[in-house]
């Protein structure tokens, strides 16, 4: 069994996909099918398509304005280092908007979570002390600085 994320754009999803795979590396549009005669949608315009960022399959559909994004559902992703969670920070907020605790709302409408991998370890600290600063820290940033976490992190109390 397969689970597939279905995005519902009201008349973006091409453009949006396109977006996406250009954001991120190993990705690509796979299949893009078109609204026949007598549908909800323009015969011959984009009705859905699929395609996968680093091996994850999505679907986008051009579904109207009936429903929209919230950041209730978001895409997280996961970020080796600074240079990562600085690149896609960048390029997502570019048309969107930044929020809080690496949280990034893109020009369509579609929330991710730019995250990197040292805060989930910062966070995880054996020591109460340490994790507690890291995440009070975070709890201040909208995009992650990972040296910012490690100072609070080592700081004492």
């Amino acid at each position: 069994m397969e689970i597939t994320p279905f995005l519902w754009f009201d008349d973006q999803a091409e453009e949006a996909a396109n977006y996406y795979v250009s954001v991120f590396d190993d990705s690509s549009i796979t299949e893009v099918s078109r609204y026949p005669e007598n549908t909800p949608g323009p015969a011959g315009s984009v009705m859905t398509v699929s395609f996968t960022l680093k091996g994850q399959e999505f679907i986008a559909l051009n579904g109207g304005p009936e429903f929209a994004f919230t950041p209730a559902l978001s895409l997280y992703v996961h970020c080796r280092d600074q240079d990562e969670v600085d690149r896609y920070w960048s390029t997502l907020t570019d048309g969107g908007r930044s929020l809080q605790c690496g949280w990034v709302t893109d020009r369509y409408g579609v929330t991710w979570q730019i995250v990197p991998d040292r805060l989930t370890e910062l966070i995880n600290d054996p020591d109460p002390g340490r994790a507690n600063r890291a995440m009070q820290a975070m709890l201040q940033m909208d995009k992650i600085e990972i040296k910012t976490l490690e100072d609070a992190a080592n700081a004492s109390d």
